[in-house]
């Protein structure tokens, strides 16, 4: 039996088993083998492939990449956005690299970029799904673009990038776990879980974690503590454009309208709804403004720095230049963060929407 269709077999047992407190703790270690079983997946596909992937360099405020099955539209749209030069043709398969495009929107400069089409069995590494996960793994964005004949994909889509341990629209749970050298598992909470201590315990046994101390501060699930003990989840916000609205009648975008609500119905090709779509990413992005006050001079309130939200003053330095880091004496801030105006701050000081900062180097 290969390992997938062991996979399988668990997943159609948990489906088939009634989930209630009786049955918790056998539910519970079925999806802690799964989890094992996709792992040592991932680990046998990357090294199958070389454990190659994409070289894409980082650039602008933030990087967003288009998801989807092939030939849903994201070429057009990246063009439509950027004025990138990515192929387009009416085939499958048409983009065999990543291409990448700038967006300028609002005074942030956002890195875009089309993907390989994503298949069913690609976080196992089927049309080099391996590498398009990696890309997707080191994104502040993924955008789900949908044909809207075939909404069925985002599912799928979903579900591969589940596999592949990226979390979409969560939050890493509160938990921390302390391992030590005996003493057994303790665990502590700050509220009442539903998740027994027994079936926590049972977990940690099963990943060979036989001595640690569990701090919960989240009424998490199963799920979410295996995503904890495993360590190597990310968690990335996502939105929905569905494309080709334009070949659709009212009918067929009625439902889609239904299904999707929170979603934005385009036509890539004919250009419609594009401007709804980077305010969507802009917003999504959770981006702040900064402004920049030299020592001695009036701040610069009409160009704000565009930078990410819990970003630091050590984040700054690396935006303006590559040396201020090392040359960094301190910094004087006035804003939401301070505790007063002109507050002194280091490098881990977290800024706050249009704070206002001098940064102070070395000479």
């Amino acid at each position: 039996m290969s390992v997938e269709d062991e996979i399988a077999n668990i997943e159609k047992e948990i489906r088939d088993t009634p989930y209630n407190k009786a049955t918790s703790h056998h539910v519970g270690k079925l999806k802690a083998k799964i989890a094992r079983l996709r792992e040592d997946l991932q680990k046998k596909a990357s090294a199958k492939s070389g454990g190659e992937g994409y070289g894409v360099r980082k650039s602008g405020n933030a990087t967003v990449t288009l998801v989807g099955f092939p030939s849903v539209g994201k070429s057009t749209l990246l063009n439509r956005l950027t004025g990138a030069n990515s192929e387009i043709g009416a085939y499958e398969f048409t983009t065999l690299d990543v291409i990448p495009g700038i967006m300028e929107h609002k005074g942030a400069a956002i890195q875009i970029l089309d993907v390989p089409g994503l298949v069913r069995g690609a976080a196992s590494g089927r049309g080099r799904g391996k590498e398009v996960i990696a890309v997707v793994r080191n994104s502040d964005l993924v955008v789900f673009m949908l044909d809207v004949f075939q909404t069925e994909h985002f599912e799928v889509l979903t579900k591969e990038l589940y596999d592949a341990g990226i979390r979409l629209g969560q939050h890493p749970p509160d938990v921390v776990i302390k391992r030590k050298d005996r003493g057994g598992i303790t665990v502590s909470s700050t509220l009442d879980l539903d998740i027994s201590e027994d079936l926590i315990k049972a977990i940690l046994d099963d990943y060979k974690i036989h001595n640690a101390h569990v701090l919960i501060r989240d009424d998490i699930d199963v799920d979410q503590l295996i995503d904890v003990i495993m360590g190597n989840r990310v968690y990335i916000p996502d939105v929905t454009v569905i494309n080709k609205v334009d070949l659709a009648d009212e009918n067929i975008l009625a439902k889609v309208r239904e299904k999707f609500p929170d979603s934005l119905l385009i036509s890539a090709n004919e250009g419609t709804h594009l401007e709804e779509v980077k305010d969507m990413i802009f917003n999504s992005l959770d981006f702040i403004r900064i402004y920049l006050k030299p020592q001695g001079e009036a701040a610069d309130m009409e160009e704000p720095l565009i930078i990410r939200k819990r970003s630091t003053v050590g984040d700054v330095c690396d935006h303006l230049h590559r040396d201020f880091r090392d040359k960094f004496r301190y910094a004087q801030v006035w804003g939401e963060s301070a505790k007063h105006p002109g507050q002194r701050a280091g490098l881990d000081h977290v800024l706050e929407d249009e704070d206002i900062l001098t940064v102070i180097i070395q000479t």
